[in-house]
């Protein structure tokens, strides 16, 4: 019964993880890249669709990313997500394909992302200690219900600890090469 809190608050605290790696991909480092893209959704017929559906991103060079629509019908709803998305981009439309060109990143920009990444990363941390919580009060459930004993608990908890540690260092490893990233000239 204990491994199997275990072993759930571990799998959870790694899907944090990777949803915080997925995050930091979002953001703008030096070169233009289609996971940026990622968190986009264009209306496609009343329906909200990740624009990775609705087209192909491929990296012309550093800074532009030309973007292949499958339904031309699409191309005025996706040109609009985009501009209206926080990428600070403003697509040109040649009638074939979109074409971002990204801005040079100024320094105050690079400050404002990494503010962006440290919010992400605390939004991680937050999501792990809450995973931590609920498998402590699971723990804590068997305990009372008589299912385990005190000492059990005790050192399934100091698993825990450990567990969680583990993934809140992964997170501020992410964070601090992300860090690193941005500030790269």
């Amino acid at each position: 019964m204990i491994n199997d809190v275990m072993n759930d608050a571990d799998a959870r605290m790694d899907k944090s993880v990777e949803a915080t790696r997925e995050e930091f991909a979002a953001i703008r480092a030096g070169r233009a890249n289609p996971a940026m893209f990622a968190k986009i959704t264009a209306d496609y017929y009343g329906t909200q669709t990740p624009l990775q559906q609705l087209a192909s991103f491929t990296s012309q060079d550093a800074r532009t990313i030309l973007i292949q629509v499958f339904d031309q019908g699409a191309m005025p709803a996706v040109e609009r997500a985009i501009r209206d998305s926080d990428l600070g981009v403003n697509p040109s439309n040649d009638g074939k394909v979109l074409r971002c060109v990204f801005p040079e990143l100024t320094e105050e920009r690079r400050k404002e992302y990494i503010k962006l990444a440290r919010g992400k990363a605390e939004d991680g941390r937050v999501s792990v200690r809450n995973i931590r919580r609920t498998a402590k009060q699971a723990l804590e459930k068997l305990e009372k219900d008589g299912d385990v004993g005190k000492d059990d608990v005790t050192g399934a908890e100091k698993r825990l600890d450990a567990t969680t540690k583990t993934h809140t260092d992964k997170i501020d490893d992410l964070l601090k090469h992300k860090e690193s990233e941005l500030l790269e000239v």
